[in-house]
């Protein structure tokens, strides 16, 4: 266990809500890979304890916005790259958070260049479509449903939900949000038995990237915050981005979910635009994957770059 640096006693030290890193006046100290980090107050750079072995452990591998029209015979092509990490790593399934093909997602991309990187994982892939698979001229999702198969549209819908251990996913497609899906998710999320509750889609709620917040989310934010949901995945700008539970109307909340946005999976990364409230780290120009390590009663993950090297870690979370 990593130990825990003493403070000046000048200072009075308080506990950080849901993390239990000892904090002053709101800043974070920690042990990280050898070096001491220090986190302002409002910010989270820190990574926390990480403990051994949890009941019920198992790793997840998260990204959105994935293959450009290039192959590994380019060496500034990036999503062989952050498959090559996938591949180390060796999740039990993967997660994609949309736009996994460009430009416009035809059936003949994925198969000339999604499929030679992330198409070896595609038997434990569970997808999610992005606003570029609606692009295919031979109709909207044509090829991404084609290249993926009954996993991405089962009983004939493009949304869908499924357990792993202690947990419940849930995918949506955040191109058509409408009262269908919200009333199948309500149910959805009603009938679950699990402790732990995720959720990915595309468009994300809350960004501090190029194409900004995405209000067509809230509803299904609304739902899930209702539902005592822990973790929501999102793509479309291409960045990094995690941000401290909150509530659909991005109030900080202790009991709120927590927002993850990583859509650096290789697709030409964009800029910081504004930073959002609650937003407490982000990472532009970082190619990468995020390791969800998820147990019976709770998560964290690391952002893992091309290097192979940690980019990031987030706080340990407690599931509601």
């Amino acid at each position: 266990m990593t130990p825990t640096p003493r403070a000046p006693k000048s200072r009075t030290f308080l506990t950080r809500p849901r993390t239990g890193i000892p904090t002053a006046a709101g800043a974070v100290l920690a042990l990280v890979g050898g070096a001491l980090l220090w986190s302002p107050a409002g910010r989270a750079d820190a990574a926390p304890e990480r403990t051994a072995a949890k009941a019920g452990a198992f790793t997840v591998v998260a990204a959105g916005d994935i293959a450009e029209r290039c192959t590994a015979s380019s060496s500034s092509c990036v999503h062989p790259k952050t498959a090559a990490q996938v591949k180390k790593i060796d999740p039990e399934f993967v997660l994609t958070m949309g736009d996994n093909q460009y430009d416009n997602a035809r059936l003949k991309d994925f198969q000339k260049y999604y499929d030679t990187s992330w198409g070896a994982f595609k038997n434990k892939t569970h997808p999610v479509a992005g606003n570029h698979e609606t692009y295919d001229p031979d109709g909207k999702l044509a090829g991404y449903k084609s290249y993926f198969g009954s996993v991405a549209y089962p009983k004939g819908k493009s949304y869908y939900s499924f357990d792993h251990g202690n947990w419940h996913f849930v995918a949506l497609d955040s191109n058509s949000l409408d009262s269908k899906q919200t009333k199948w998710l309500k149910e959805d999320l009603a009938a679950n038995d699990k402790k732990c509750v995720a959720a990915y889609w595309h468009h994300p709620l809350f960004s501090s990237g190029e194409h900004g917040n995405q209000p067509v989310s809230r509803s299904v934010w609304k739902l899930l915050y209702d539902a005592k949901a822990e973790l929501v995945l999102n793509g479309h700008d291409h960045h990094y981005e995690r941000f401290a539970p909150q509530d659909p109307d991005g109030k900080a909340d202790p009991k709120g979910v927590v927002e993850l946005l990583a859509g650096m999976g290789g697709a030409n990364p964009y800029k910081i635009e504004e930073v959002q409230p609650n937003s407490e780290k982000r990472l532009t120009k970082t190619f990468g994957v995020v390791k969800l390590n998820l147990n019976d009663e709770g998560f964290s993950w690391d952002l893992v770059g091309t290097d192979g090297k940690t980019k990031d870690s987030s706080p340990s979370y407690t599931c509601h």
